[in-house]
């Protein structure tokens, strides 16, 4: 049965800690290392990013939602924000459910 189950024999066993505890932390470590250069840092610049928008949010600016509804702010509030989205339809939404702010005169291309 010694070629399915490698027979454990004490002599050959390491000692606890040491250069066998650094090699075994090694694969965990680069994976971090991984998801942070790949999921963390680039999530955490968008957020930034996103937060930068909404706080610089004016008057007349053309907006899309998270929803997809394009529109024109009317008045903003410290945590709303009323947007036209047709003549005389207004949609008073959150501020952070603004995706993108538009180039000016979009909504008149459409």
């Amino acid at each position: 049965m010694d070629f399915l189950i490698r027979s454990a024999w004490a002599e050959g066993a390491a000692a606890p800690g040491g250069l066998a505890a650094l090699t075994d932390l090694l694969p965990l470590v680069l994976l971090f290392v991984v998801f942070y250069f790949l999921l963390i840092r680039p999530q955490t610049k968008r957020v930034k990013e996103h937060k930068q928008m909404v706080e610089a949010l004016k008057k007349g600016d053309e907006v899309v939602t998270n929803g997809g509804i394009i529109g024109k702010i009317i008045d903003l509030g410290e945590n709303f924000v009323l947007v036209e989205i047709s003549l005389d339809i207004q949609v008073k939404i959150q501020r952070d459910a603004i995706a993108t702010v538009m180039p000016k005169g979009t909504m008149k291309s459409l």
